[in-house]
């Protein structure tokens, strides 16, 4: 559905994406990257608001700066806000509806089903200048969903919503993703992105670091040492119990005595035999993390840090 060929954009003397080319096509990927990365600039150039300063960029085939056709296939959720601020969020909505081809009956039909799935349907009839951000980002979702596209770009669409909000957007993600739809979506909260798919380009000053299945890069990564910190009463008789086993690399007392920091190759197998530590041995395990077991982990390894 989308397709860059050694796409690149330049603003004056910065290079804002330098020589990506990837294919997006059905289910959820996500763009990661830190802020500047370029994961605007690629959005921008997908849905046609910019044209690429050298390299292609093509939306089912089309170029999308010269054929504004393909807009009515696509939906986009910007990172800005740009609202009518007078209007309440159901007549923004509508008003949406009636400018991508619906007849007002079938724009006010939508406009519900779309209030409901974002969680706004008794709060649709305030004015939109009275929102809060978190409300105003439910708003920005519904718009670009209404239509009902095959393609859906989301640039950081999580900003500004509650953990719950979050949890019901992720899970709407899932939904279209499920139905064949193609959904790109920004971001570089990379907790939130592990939770909403295993497909990944990751952005790192405007060039394409990796592309993939996340659990394929999370496999090279495991072939790494991982750091586990244990936060115990008895910490130093765990350290006693776990220094001699041979996946453990090394195991450090942090100042207090009440936790201890160890690095393992089999971060897996460790985790196995935890229980066996805490039940058969009766030492208290009182909280267990893995600073190296999440997606932050794997941005830091492939960007070399």
């Amino acid at each position: 559905m989308i397709e860059l060929r050694s796409a690149s954009r330049w603003y004056g003397q910065v290079i804002g994406l330098n020589d990506v080319s990837a294919t997006i096509s059905g289910g959820v990927t996500a763009l990661l990257g830190m802020n500047g990365a370029g994961k605007t600039t690629l959005m921008r150039l997908v849905t046609g608001q910019m044209r690429p300063t050298a390299g292609e960029v093509r939306v089912f085939g089309e170029d999308p700066f010269a054929n504004p056709s393909v807009y009515r296939k696509m939906g986009y959720c910007p990172d800005v806000d740009n609202f009518y601020e007078e209007l309440t969020g159901r007549q923004f909505l509508n008003l949406m509806g009636r400018m991508s081809g619906f007849t007002q009956q079938g724009a006010e039909k939508r406009t519900q089903v779309m209030l409901e799935k974002v969680g706004m349907a008794d709060r649709a009839d305030r004015k939109i200048g009275g929102f809060s951000k978190g409300m105003r980002q439910r708003i920005k979702l519904a718009q670009a969903m209404l239509h009902d596209p095959e393609i859906i770009l989301l640039d950081e669409p999580l900003n500004g919503l509650d953990p719950v909000g979050r949890r019901e957007f992720i899970d709407v993600l899932h939904e279209l993703g499920d139905q064949g739809k193609a959904i790109l979506v920004s971001s570089h909260i990379l907790f939130e992105v592990e939770q909403m798919t295993r497909s990944i380009l990751l952005l790192h000053r405007g060039r394409l670091l990796a592309t993939g299945d996340l659990k394929v890069i999370r496999e090279l990564i495991d072939k790494h040492p991982h750091r586990v910190r244990i936060r115990s009463t008895a910490a130093r008789q765990v350290a006693e119990q776990i220094v001699a086993l041979p996946y453990v690399i090394s195991v450090h007392l942090e100042p207090g005595g009440d936790a201890l920091e160890l690095q393992t190759r089999e971060v897996d197998q460790f985790f196995q035999f935890l229980p066996t530590l805490a039940l058969d041995k009766g030492l208290p395990l009182h909280a267990i993390e893995s600073p190296d077991n999440n997606l932050e982990s794997v941005f830091r390894y492939l960007v070399g840090g």
